[in-house]
């Protein structure tokens, strides 16, 4: 049984529209004006125990309204959301100690006081035992280098240290979903990096099921398998990252350098020339072909050096989410995807 179960999830809003000037003024009051916002529109997926999924969209795609539903802050319009077998719109207590919601963009420190202090009071409400509160912060210290910051007044942390506190203090009670929304937004690249690994460390360790949103590729790229693609509402994919990116891109990038400089003609025969700059050059080749062109390549033209690349994650996702993809494509790659998935479990 999945862990986490969606099926048609719908979530609606009815925001009023109001003209300018006295006269929209007078007519909204006597007449208002609705308009019907579909922010997640009929998506339905399933995520295992212990998966780490991505889930990605641009601003305005529903990604936060989704987390919501699944944390039980926003009521559905319609469908059917299970987390851990219970409906979180219900809010129960024992739903409650199992699921913890990270937002980079909103805290739950205690702005004047020491990280500590919020850490405690997490410890009262989820009801830890002393024993097991003291052996998760030194898990938690020994992963995050927490120590020279607990008793730091929280609004004199930099935001990178802030974000640490606030993931310790959201993993205390050891939950076993994490909803993270956008966990390394604003953080410098060197502490991004320790936020990633920190959660794959907490996901071997801990076995979480894990649902991230993030605007870095580079967090989804470190982190996720399989992606979820939502825009408008609506669920553009669900399935391998890797499949979608050979299936929207494929081919590979060929970056190459040579002693002396070489002409486009002379690398036109072997692929798409992008940029050649004389001594350096970089050519689009067919991905099922990258091997043989560059054996070829490197037989005629003696490069210096040769590397390839898959296209950028960035340019991969903006195709999708600009519908330059076929839906055809991009369901055709899911289905594959999912079927391979499954495959493994039915040996």
């Amino acid at each position: 049984m999945a862990q986490i179960h969606v099926a048609h999830l719908r979530k609606y809003y009815q925001v009023h529209e109001k003209e300018p000037g006295l006269i929209g003024s007078l007519r909204a009051f006597f007449a208002r004006k609705y308009r019907t916002v579909k922010a997640v529109d009929d998506i339905s997926f399933d995520i295992e125990a212990g998966e780490i999924v991505g889930f990605l969209g641009p601003n305005g795609a529903g990604k936060t309204t989704t987390l919501k539903v699944l944390a039980g802050l926003l009521y559905p319009t319609s469908g059917e959301v299970r987390v851990l077998g219970f409906e979180p719109f219900k809010r129960e207590h024992a739903y409650l100690r199992q699921f913890t919601l990270v937002m980079g963009q909103k805290q739950q420190l205690m702005w004047d006081l020491p990280p500590i202090e919020t850490f405690l009071v997490n410890q009262a409400i989820y009801e830890i035992p002393d024993a097991e509160f003291k052996a998760t912060l030194r898990e938690l210290d020994e992963l995050l280098e927490l120590g020279p910051l607990l008793k730091k007044q929280v609004r004199k942390l930099s935001l990178g240290e802030r974000m640490k506190c606030e993931l310790a203090a959201a993993l205390l009670h050891r939950p076993k979903i994490l909803f993270l929304d956008e966990p390394t937004i604003g953080l410098d690249v060197t502490m991004q990096a320790r936020i990633r690994e920190f959660i794959a460390e907490y996901n071997r360790r801990h076995g979480a099921t894990v649902l991230l949103t993030s605007h870095y590729m580079a967090d989804v790229t470190a982190l996720c398998e399989r992606i979820l693609v939502i825009d408008k509402g609506k669920l553009l994919y669900d399935g391998d990252f890797r499949a979608l990116i050979e299936r929207v891109a494929p081919y590979k990038i060929m970056r190459l350098q040579f002693d002396q400089p070489v002409s486009t003609e002379q690398l036109m025969q072997f692929g798409e020339v992008e940029s050649n700059e004389g001594f350096t050059a970089t050519l689009r080749v067919p991905r099922a072909q990258a091997t043989e062109i560059a054996l070829r390549l490197l037989a005629q033209l003696h490069p210096e050096d040769l590397t390839f690349e898959d296209p950028p994650v960035e340019d991969i996702i903006r195709a999708v989410f600009a519908g330059a993809v076929p839906a055809e494509v991009l369901s055709a790659r899911a289905t594959l995807a999912s079927a391979a998935a499954a495959a493994p479990a039915q040996m």
